[in-house]
């Protein structure tokens, strides 16, 4: 039995003008801009390399964090081409590849270290212990997916 190696993306898109935070992500949508994107770079070769396989396993729309699996070998055409996406939904974004991993659980597990990093820095801004509770749930609450590796 041959083992498939999968290559999982941790991807931050972070939207332009701050008119743009409503950017609802969606899989369906980021699955079509990345695919677009490869075939724009390397053509049919590379979409054909990436599509089996390939799927964005997480997005959060609040977070603006996804993740996006693909297999071993062709991840080298999504390593150049996620940085160079600047349009998602017709809204001028930047995407920024935050960690990739081989596993699922090692993505998530870099996802709450890099949110409890981005809370501290909130919560030096915030004066209530309110504010500072509610900016907590937001960024902590952990989706469906990722509560089974706590």
């Amino acid at each position: 039995m041959v083992r498939f190696k999968n290559r999982y993306f941790v991807i931050e898109i972070k939207p332009h003008m701050q008119s743009d935070k409503q950017l609802m992500l969606k899989h369906k949508v980021l699955v079509d801009t990345v695919q677009k994107k490869v075939r724009q770079l390397y053509g049919d070769f590379g979409l054909a390399a990436i599509k089996n396989g390939f799927d964005a396993k997480y997005c959060n729309s609040c977070t603006k964090i996804a993740i996006v699996r693909v297999r071993h070998g062709p991840h080298k055409f999504l390593l150049r081409a996620i940085p160079l996406i600047n349009d998602i939904d017709n809204k001028l974004v930047k995407t920024t590849i935050l960690y990739v991993g081989a596993t699922m659980k090692h993505c998530f597990l870099f996802i709450r270290k890099h949110q409890e990093k981005a809370l501290e820095q909130m919560w030096s801004k915030l004066q209530t212990d309110n504010k500072k509770k509610e900016m907590e749930t937001v960024l902590m609450t952990l989706t469906p997916a990722m509560s089974q590796f706590k």
